[in-house]
């Protein structure tokens, strides 16, 4: 498996880490670090990483995440903090709390995980941790720091320049970053443990996640050109594997379950399929497959890969392999179904697609390609009903209103036609094209229905 430490991520994250402490550090020396500020700091921090994009959008992913988290917490204890579980976008091999019940945890670290008991070892260890308040504490001794200080590492980060100069400085500002808020003491990482063990084998997982995925860890470092950042605010890595395995002997004798929300593959695959780099998500998948030659969800991504790669044949081939095993599977279905429309065959197209529809008529990549199968059948009616629910949802989608425009001229509604030509063309801030369609449109809308209304509102705006 390969996994590269994305420096983007890090150096964004470091960035708003200093940003945010500015403000809360500033406090004088005696001041305490109450619950208050914790909720304030916490969802600020938030704030800054969704504002920056870093924050993974793929609801099938972050429900699975937040379902292990919330979880963990309801066998933990009481807190008067909401929990919130986040996947940041980076191939780094991280996890970290902040204040307030923020915990999140990278992409990379999910991906290394082989079962659904170590991702939740994880957690539980960053749930214990702001349970602990060690984050707080850390924050309360950091206040020494002088202001001054900060600005002077914010302004250098911000305003350095590229090649080396820049590199030193990003590392200074992680260094910084991690000393300030992120780096924990080895008594507070053995409370974690001890605290998170409880939390995750009274949930049901087997404690043996936690210190397996330790180990995992340990060993990709050592077959890794780079550390894992997990270790970098994380101490006491051979410390914590002795004492784990000894809490194991001595308290946790139990065996749990290895898996209780199910479907970690599925999840890795997702986000593999998200990466840019097809050559490595093609070798990842391969090599998925020899360890595990029966598993449905590395067949499932192998066939995906293969289709974007242009080994059409391959790639067909195994999304049949992929449906014989699962035959009802959502992902499968509207993917073969999108690779046949992607061929020209419309009829196999449909024949997924629709099947994909009836397990699940809310994904948007089923809704519009099924339509644009329809429409290569001219069958319009029923390609525009699904464009206008693709619409509905998806309001900020520019291709839509070029799809809903030239259908609606295929059945020859010239009025709707112009009117989406109009918006396609005002959300491509192609302004003189999109008032020549809103005009056109005027001609089959009244002035005094609603849409005539709207359409002259949309050219007072863009003349304006």
């Amino acid at each position: 498996m390969t996994c590269c430490y994305n420096k983007t991520a890090t150096i964004a994250l470091a960035l708003i880490v200093i940003f945010i402490l500015i403000l809360y550090v500033g406090k004088p020396s005696h001041a305490s670090f109450t619950l208050e500020d914790e909720h304030k700091l916490g969802k600020e921090f938030y704030d800054k990483l969704k504002g920056k994009g870093l924050l993974l959008d793929d609801r099938k992913v972050t429900d699975y995440v937040n379902k292990i988290g919330q979880d963990l917490v309801d066998h933990s204890t009481s807190s008067p903090f909401t929990f919130t579980f986040s996947v940041i976008k980076s191939s780094g091999i991280n996890a970290f709390a902040t204040p307030g019940g923020y915990i999140y945890v990278y992409e990379g670290l999910i991906k290394l995980a082989e079962d659904e008991s170590q991702l939740a070892g994880v957690l539980a260890h960053e749930i214990a941790h702001v349970q602990s308040r060690h984050i707080a504490e850390s924050i309360e001794k950091s206040q020494k720091l002088g202001l001054a200080t900060l600005v002077g590492i914010l302004a250098g980060a911000f305003l350095g320049g590229g090649g080396e100069g820049s590199a030193a400085i990003a590392t200074m500002t992680m260094a910084t970053a991690t000393s300030l808020n992120l780096k924990y003491t080895r008594e507070n990482e053995e409370e974690a443990d001890r605290k998170g063990m409880r939390y995750l084998t009274n949930t049901g997982y087997a404690g043996q996640g936690m210190l397996d995925f330790l180990k995992i860890m340990r060993r990709y470092e050592y077959f890794s050109d780079s550390i894992p950042s997990y270790f970098l605010t994380h101490p006491g890595t051979t410390e914590r594997i002795t004492y784990l395995d000894g809490l194991l002997h001595a308290v946790y004798k139990k065996r749990g379950m290895k898996s209780i929300i199910g479907g970690l593959n599925r999840i890795k695959t997702t986000l593999v399929l998200k990466e840019k780099d097809l050559n490595l998500s093609l070798k990842y998948f391969q090599n998925a497959l020899k360890e595990n030659p029966h598993d449905v969800d590395f067949l499932y991504g192998l066939a995906v890969i293969q289709g974007k790669m242009g080994y059409v044949h391959d790639s067909l081939n195994n999304f049949s392999r992929a449906l014989q095993r699962s035959p009802h599977d959502e992902d499968i279905l509207r993917d073969i179904g999108i690779s046949y429309y992607k061929m020209g065959n419309s009829e196999d197209a449909i024949k997924y697609l629709r099947q994909a529809y009836s397990i699940n008529n809310k994904n948007a990549d089923t809704i519009l390609y099924l339509g644009r199968a329809y429409e290569l059948v001219n069958n319009y009616f029923s390609a525009l009903d699904l464009y206008k629910k693709f619409q509905e949802d998806n309001p900020e989608d520019v291709t839509i209103y070029y799809n809903l425009a030239m259908t609606y001229g295929k059945i020859n509604n010239p009025g709707e036609s112009h009117y989406n030509f109009g918006i396609y063309f005002k959300k491509q801030n192609k302004l003189r094209s999109a008032i020549f369609h809103f005009k056109a449109a005027l001609n089959y809308f009244p002035p005094e229905t609603e849409r005539g209304k709207s359409i002259q509102k949309e050219i007072d705006a863009l003349n304006n």
